[in-house]
Order: structure tokens, then sequence, then C-alpha cells
């Protein structure tokens, strides 16, 4: 009964015609989605910041930034914040765009004259949106390092990793499609050391940290007993697992190793959108849609995650899959405006960033966020005892909210379908599956998708059945 509940506190959120939450009660509402996700996901500690047009709309933390000790997590919780640090880079090169010293479509050799020769022609845009092709300079297996050469140690400096990857080839054609690899805020990084002649924690530190009085933030490990840091963990087997950070060189900076708290990411933030780090209007053009060669939309703008639901657009970033920033944003950073921030250490079931910054949207305004509104019903309703009420209930709200009708739908629960079977299980996932195929019977994929769960259940024989059925259908079109 109390889940149950839950889910109709939620649907009456996601009904109400301004959409918006009351200001009195987001908090409690807010404190209670953290709880709920880390019941559903097994989170060792969390801390979230979330604000509208600049006004702070709710701040909550929860679980343990300690397991072994019972440490709680404050506001103050310093979180290793993994490839956040490419905001930090990103804004650090918008700067430079914006005082005409870096061209974004100029190639970066320009300003890093030994670049390997295959890199020469790679544009600085190609770079921060992970469109270069360059091949990643170290991979991560059983605990240990190997770069790209199978040695077991970091390369001492960024000229000879770029050194050790010029015989290797590209893994496409430059701007023709996104890879995303930590190589290219290697080059990045490099480039920015070039233009102000000084170690990258040192331009961080003069133009980022100190100017935003941004004290708890640290480049590198996170061994200041000044302040209080959350132990990372990693689920394994559906528990929770200390996980230490690898033992990053200065030179990967630019893409690993921060350490922050969600006050000092809100000031990074709030300062981005008040046009305080880069102008207003030179955000306005750099995180705009961008297009690849083959004429599909990159992933990226300007070395942010960009995507767009409803009427806004989002720009943001994942750290390690445990942490997230993201800024919505309608009608330019002059008009309707969001941030939020997730912080967590780690999960056992291994939970995407995403999936919890969607459930907190899904709180504070659902009738502006629709699918992030769908995502956190759809997967309230997956959790729960399946009964034909609550299918029906299921029907009823998409109807009344006008999501009935929406196009994307039957591909949105689709994903949040694969999401759930990732992060939950596949019977988890099992009803939401079933309920797209009988909301759209002429869909090949619903069949197939469905099919796909419960052969992962070891349901040979429904499987078989409903792949025949998806490929009819198919075979029909």
């Amino acid at each position: 009964m109390r889940r149950f509940a839950f889910v109709a506190v939620l649907l009456l959120a996601v009904s109400t015609p301004s959409g918006a939450t009351r200001a009195d009660d987001l908090d409690a509402r807010i404190s209670r989605q953290l709880h709920a996700n880390a019941e559903r996901y097994g989170i060792a500690g969390q801390s979230v910041l979330i604000r509208h047009n600049g006004a702070l709309l709710a701040q909550a933390v929860a679980g343990e930034a300690d397991v072994t000790t019972h440490r709680a997590v404050t506001a103050e919780t310093v979180f290793n914040a993994y490839s956040l640090a490419k905001l930090l880079v990103s804004a650090l090169v918008m700067q430079r765009v914006e005082a005409g010293r870096v061209e974004l479509d100029a190639p970066a050799s320009r300003y890093l004259p030994d670049l390997p020769e295959a890199w020469q022609a790679i544009t600085v845009r190609q770079f921060l949106n992970h469109a270069s092709g360059v091949p990643e300079y170290f991979q991560y297996r059983d605990g240990e390092v190997i770069t790209s050469q199978g040695n077991r140690r970091f390369q001492a400096t960024p000229a000879e990793v770029f050194k050790e990857l010029a015989g290797a080839p590209l893994q496409f054609t430059p701007g023709t499609a996104n890879r995303y690899t930590q190589t290219n805020y290697l080059v990045l990084t490099a480039l920015l050391e070039a233009q102000y002649q000084q170690p990258y924690a040192q331009i961080v530190r003069d133009r980022v940290l100190r100017p935003l009085s941004m004290t708890h933030t640290s480049l590198g490990p996170a061994t200041d007993a000044r302040h209080e840091i959350a132990i990372a963990y990693i689920g394994k087997q559906g528990a929770l697992q200390r996980e230490d950070d690898i033992a990053w060189p200065s030179y990967a900076y630019g893409h690993a190793a921060l350490h922050t708290t969600v006050g000092d990411l809100d000031r990074f933030l709030l300062a981005l959108t008040r046009g305080e780090l880069v102008g207003r209007a030179t955000l306005q053009q750099l995180w705009q849609p961008q297009l690849l060669s083959s004429g599909q939309r990159s992933g990226f703008s300007t070395g942010w995650e960009f995507e767009e639901s409803g009427d806004y657009r989002f720009v943001g970033h994942d750290g390690g899959t445990r942490v997230r920033a993201r800024i919505a944003f309608m009608d330019g950073l002059g008009g309707d405006t969001y941030s939020f921030i997730y912080l967590t250490n780690g999960s056992a079931k291994n939970v995407w960033s995403r999936t919890l910054v969607d459930s907190t949207m899904a709180v504070v305004a659902p009738m502006q966020f629709p699918r992030e509104a769908l995502s956190e019903t759809l997967i309230t309703y997956a959790l729960e005892p399946q009964t034909a009420a609550r299918t029906t209930a299921l029907r009823q709200w998409l109807i009344t909210t006008g999501r009935g009708d929406q196009p994307m739908l039957e591909q949105d629960i689709n994903r949040v379908g694969y999401a759930v079977a990732e992060n939950l299980g596949h019977a988890t996932a099992l009803p939401l599956f079933a309920f797209n195929a009988t909301l759209f019977p002429r869909s090949a994929n619903a069949w197939d998708s469905l099919a796909e769960t419960y052969a992962a259940l070891g349901d040979a024989k429904q499987a078989e059945r409903l792949y025949a059925k998806s490929k009819a259908l198919a075979a029909a079109r």
C-alpha cells in the first residue's frame, strides 16, 4: 500500500495543470524521490540541488558517504565527479573562442603543431564533440590500466601519449560519427596549456575555482583532510563494493579526477547560466544542435551532451555513470532555465545517472518535462504488483496527460524498458514491454523487444512465438 500511495502522489503531480509542485513541499518530494531511488537501485549516498531561473528550488541529501562507518552524506560531502571534469575544459575553451584566440572549426594542430600526422586536420570542435575518430589512449581491465601499447602504466607526458598513438588508425573519418574517448580531452587540455603556458590545474584554479569560490573542489586525488570525502562504490553481483579511483597523471585532469560538492557545482552552473564565465550570447550560439557530416545530429554541442525534451534543450554531462549535471533552458538562457545536479557515490545496480536526474525532473516540473515524467511513471509502474486496474490507470494517465498521442511514445516506452532491464532485471522490465506491445500491436519492434525479454528470462517457447509474430509484422509492411 505504501508504494501504491507514492504512485498516486506522482500521477497527481504529473496531471497538475501548472506542471509544478508547490514550493513548500518540494524538498520533501525530492527527499522522498531520493529514498525511492536508493531503495530501487541500492544507492550508497546522494546529494541533489535544483534551481529554476537562478532561485533555489530544492536541495536534499540521503544515505551514507561511507557504508562501513555509516558516515552520512551532508551538503558538504565531496564526491568523485569523474568526467564532469570535461565541462571545465569546455568552458575554458569557450572562453578562448569568445576572446577570438581559438577557432572551433580550425584544426587543433594550429595550436598544437606536434599532433600525430593523421590528426592534423581534425578540428577543435570535433575534439570537443568526440567526433574526431582518434583512438582511446588506455583501457581499464581487471583493476589495471592498460595503455594502447599494452603497458601497465601511463606515459609520462601527453607528447609521449600522442607519439604512442601516432601509428594507430583513426576509428572513423573525423566528423562522421561520435565516439566517446578520453583522448579527445587530452588534446584539449594540452591546447589550453599551450594557450596559457601554464599547467592545466593552475589554469582551472585561476579562471574557475578561485573566481567562483569553489573551495571544496580539487583536481587529482581527494586527500584533503579538511573535507568529508565520499567513498566510491560499484555494484558487483547486486552488492556494493568499494572502488578506488585510478591514479591519474596530472595531464588527465581535463577528463578525470575532479572532486567536488553539490554546492561548488551549483556555483559553476549558476555562473554559466548568468553569463559570468562565458557570455550568454556566446553560449546561446555554441549550445545549438550540431550535425555530423553524415547529416545525423551529434550527441554533443561544444563538449556538452545535447538533447531536447518538450520545449526545452538540455546540456550537461555524466560522470562515471554515478553523477550528472544538467541545464535545461527554453528561449535562450535569459528565458526559462533549470539546473539539476545529482551526485552519488555508487549503487548496487550501477544505475545510470540519467535515470536519476530524470526522476527529479519528473517531480519538479512534470508538464515541462514530459519524457522524464513518462520515464518515472513507467519505472514506478514496473515495480508495482501488476493488476488490470493499474494497467487501466496507466492507459488513462497517458490519455489525460496527452502523452498517448505522442509520435515517439512507442520508442520512449521501449527505451525505458531496456533501462529497467539493465538496472532492475528483465523480470521487472517485462510488464513495460508487454504494455508497449498491447498499445502498439502492429509494431514489429514492440513484439521483438518482448520476445527478447522472454528469451532473457529463459522462456524459449514464448520467445520463439513472439519473434515469429514480429517477423510476420515486419514482412507485411
